[in-house]
């Protein structure tokens, strides 16, 4: 088995059924999932070129599974249809057209949505919101834009963090955003709305699901991580509300709560001491790590919280405990923010953050664990801000351009908004030939200047059959 072990480097700046998933020989005891929320596949690539200078260098370039991901929703309603009516489908072939439409192009001007290529309107229509998308990856089902593991018929879907906990293994969810925010409950609750922040807090809280929860959401603390004296109700909404919280800091819960990072970096290092099973940690800022502190560019980072890397090996050296094994989500979640802001020095900022969080990971699994017990899965759960290359207005997803290790690459953005474009996923370890098992050859990937033999892709539907694959969890799902 490839050794994977790195150096971190340091940032300056309408339903069918399907096949059901039987238990196969030598079920992973332990699947790590890794999302970077609004990640096109340029996006891991000027992260990359800011890095390293250049491509190829990331851990996961090596790892043995790389394909690519389709993300569509069921269909762009924010509620329950129960009707095959606007369900979307997916054409790789309009995706790829490179034929030229009118308009001046995208320049931060939304009113202007046509723009250079056929392709990039397709793009920019009938795509996924981070809930639908969430739902896809854990509970394996399409449904409609807003839904928390909610059925476009109105009822709640069985997610993969109830399977597992079922299973014997321990859950765990990690984000560098609100604890209740789209992605975390995904692994975490059931909600018909992705807006319901504090019934899903509370939820998250009340169910005692997970073993580790980590996130933002901290009611006494602003989004550039100063302490707030007298918080409006309002700040309270992703951790359930002012009651829930104050049973959180009384310990009327079965968690124990964390904040500091103090406290965080211990728990990572292995020296912190729990006092129960469970923990919930819920680090010093209400919106994010690091992205919506002041300013725009890189640099001058919060102090009193830990690096999502951190929050990574804490949840690790938790989840460790339970001798059945785990299933643990790692959301960089401000990815999605910085896209939506078309924000260049930010959005490399916090993929550098999530890229160093998967080298924890590695490096934990090869000290702790094996690749023949555990899987790694990395990938992302849409597009955002469709980032390419500074010429991508005269030649179709042109890729952005490297200017050297700690330099910003060249690049054009074309919305700040999702897309629909294919992102892509790689994985190692016990089942991850899964991927490649089921994946489909798409030619028109070579347009991603991807290698031929990585020019495949799956819908975003397979990662939770590929998950419960890997762990031996029979289950049926719908699709």
């Amino acid at each position: 088995m490839k050794n994977f072990k790195r150096n971190a480097l340091t940032l300056a700046l309408a339903s069918v059924m399907i096949t059901p998933v039987f238990a196969q020989d030598g079920a992973a005891k332990n699947v790590i999932l890794m999302i970077t929320d609004g990640a096109g596949i340029e996006t891991f690539r000027a992260a990359s070129h800011y890095r390293h200078g250049a491509l190829g260098h990331e851990i996961y370039d090596d790892f043995d599974v790389q394909v690519f991901t389709a993300t569509h929703p069921l269909n762009t309603s924010r509620e329950p249809t129960k009707s095959d009516e606007g369900a979307i489908t997916f054409d790789p072939a309009e995706l790829w057209s490179d034929e030229q439409v009118e308009g001046t192009g995208y320049e931060g001007d939304l009113t202007n949505y046509k723009s250079y290529f056929a392709g990039y309107n397709y793009a920019r229509e009938n795509f996924t919101d981070s809930a639908a998308a969430g739902t896809a990856l854990a509970s394996g089902n399409k449904t409609y834009n807003s839904a928390i593991n909610w059925s476009n018929d109105d009822e709640p879907l069985k997610h993969i963090g109830e399977y597992v906990v079922e299973s014997g293994r321990a859950l765990g969810v990690v984000s560098s955003v609100q604890l209740s925010h789209a992605t975390p409950a995904a692994f975490l609750g059931h909600n018909p709305s992705r807006n319901k922040y504090s019934e899903l807090g509370k939820e998250i809280i009340e169910s005692g699901l997970a073993t580790v929860v980590f996130g933002a959401g901290h009611p006494y603390y602003n989004a550039a991580g100063e302490e707030v004296e007298s918080p409006d109700e309002g700040a309270f909404r992703y951790v359930g509300g002012r009651e829930m919280w104050d049973r959180l800091v009384n310990g009327e819960t079965e968690y124990q709560l964390i904040e500091s990072r103090d406290d965080f970096e211990s728990l990572a290092d292995g020296s912190f001491e729990l006092t129960g099973d469970k923990i919930i940690g819920v680090f010093q800022n209400n919106a994010t790590l690091q992205f919506n502190r002041p300013g725009v560019s890189a640099g001058n980072l919060i102090e009193n919280v830990p690096s999502l890397p951190t929050l990574t090996l804490g949840a690790l050296e938790t989840l460790k405990s339970n001798d059945d094994g785990f299933f643990l989500m790692v959301e960089g979640g401000a990815v999605d923010w910085a896209a939506h802001a078309n924000n260049l020095p930010r959005i490399i900022e916090e993929q550098v953050d999530f890229n160093e969080a998967v080298e924890a990971a590695v490096e934990w699994v090869e000290e702790n664990s094996n690749w023949d017990e555990t899987m790694i899965i990395v990938t992302t759960d849409h597009g955002n801000g469709l980032l390419q290359g500074p010429d991508s207005d005269t030649r179709a997803y042109s890729p952005v351009v490297s200017q050297g290790a700690g330099a910003l690459p060249l690049v054009r953005w074309h919305t700040d908004n999702h897309t629909r474009e294919l992102v892509p996923l790689y994985a190692q370890g016990a089942g991850a030939e899964f991927f490649n098992d089921i994946a489909e050859r798409d030619d028109g990937l070579a347009t991603y200047d991807v290698d031929d033999a990585y020019q495949h892709r799956i819908d975003n539907t397979d990662v939770f059959r590929a998950a419960m694959n890997a762990m031996g969890i029979e289950t049926d799902t719908t699709n």
